[in-house]
């Protein structure tokens, strides 16, 4: 149990797997504007945070102008902005499953997660890495599309959603590196609160200037009791957990191991909508699970030897 509490990675696949339930939950919220999910779902997070871990605030304390400005970032241009423009994409492409905007949002995030960072963190990319991360990033597509088919028939906006879903994975795949920065000053809880309270701030941004205010005050029922759901779920349960992973974890392999994501969603429409995998997916889920197991397990290794070199010398 203390191995697998202080394993990174599982953390990371664990929420991964969660946020490919959040679907499931968002087809009630289809009649909401983006900004105003991404409004409530973050209000609700900082809200729950507030009553069951208040001690976070002192943690406050420790954080430099530089992390202030780092979580900002990720607030506002993961948290809300990307979310948005991801949503937004799929509204273009009429939410297909294996239209061009997932494949472009998948494919390219943990690349440019992996590149920032390099870039941001220092991070060294090995050649071990560099192979075995191709294999996963290939394999992911290979799991997501059923029989290697994508839907690039979508209309005349297709083009339009394309740009978004690059954007949005350019945002998603930066603020693993720009959260692993805030993370190795603060615990996990304080950029969690962070992240969702500023969130919610940036979202009426968008909400406001698109005169969206009014679905604010018009949620149903059901609106309501999913974005509690969401909240205690996918949301900030899965956020938590994630930076929880991420904070033992380089950002570089996290990008790796968030490939779960795809992966669990496609046995989720498996389960729950009995749509039938393909040889091709099943496949590439197996080529994606061993890709992943090769990162982590190099990554463990390296651990290892740095630990041992670090107590050789304190002796």
């Amino acid at each position: 149990m203390k191995k697998i509490l202080t394993n990174g990675p599982f953390f990371i696949v664990t929420a991964a797997l969660l946020w490919a339930v959040d679907g499931v939950f968002r087809i009630s919220l289809a009649a909401l504007p983006p900004a105003v999910t991404v409004f409530y779902s973050d209000l609700f997070g900082f809200i729950a945070l507030l009553l069951i871990a208040s001690k976070w605030f002192g943690d406050l304390r420790k954080m430099t102008r530089k992390e202030w400005i780092a979580i900002a970032i990720v607030a506002l241009f993961s948290e809300a902005l990307g979310t948005i423009l991801y949503t937004a994409a799929l509204q273009m492409t009429q939410f297909l499953p294996y239209s061009v905007v997932v494949i472009l949002e998948q494919q390219l995030q943990p690349i440019f997660g992996i590149i920032s960072a390099s870039i941001l963190l220092k991070e060294k990319i090995s050649k071990h890495f560099v192979i075995w991360a191709l294999v996963a990033i290939v394999a992911v597509y290979f799991a997501t599309f059923k029989n290697l088919t994508v839907d690039t028939q979508t209309g005349s906006q297709t083009i339009l959603a394309a740009v978004l879903a690059i954007t949005s994975g350019i945002m998603w795949g930066s603020s693993t590196a720009i959260s692993k920065f805030v993370l190795n000053k603060v615990n996990v809880l304080t950029v969690t609160s962070e992240r969702f309270s500023l969130g919610a701030l940036f979202a009426l941004f968008f909400i406001i200037p698109f005169h969206q205010t009014h679905a604010l005050f018009h949620l149903t029922q059901i609106q309501i009791w999913t974005l509690i759901a969401i909240t205690l779920s996918t949301g900030m349960v899965a956020t938590a957990i994630y930076y929880y992973g991420l904070k033992r974890t380089p950002a570089r392999v996290s990008s790796i191991c968030e490939l779960a994501f795809p992966a669990g969603a496609i046995f989720i429409d498996y389960f729950l909508y009995h749509t039938t995998l393909s040889l091709t997916q099943f496949v590439g889920f197996l080529i994606l699970i061993y890709a992943m197991f090769q990162v982590t397990k190099k990554e463990a290794s390296q651990s290892v030897t740095t630990t041992k070199k670090l107590s050789k010398a304190k002796q």
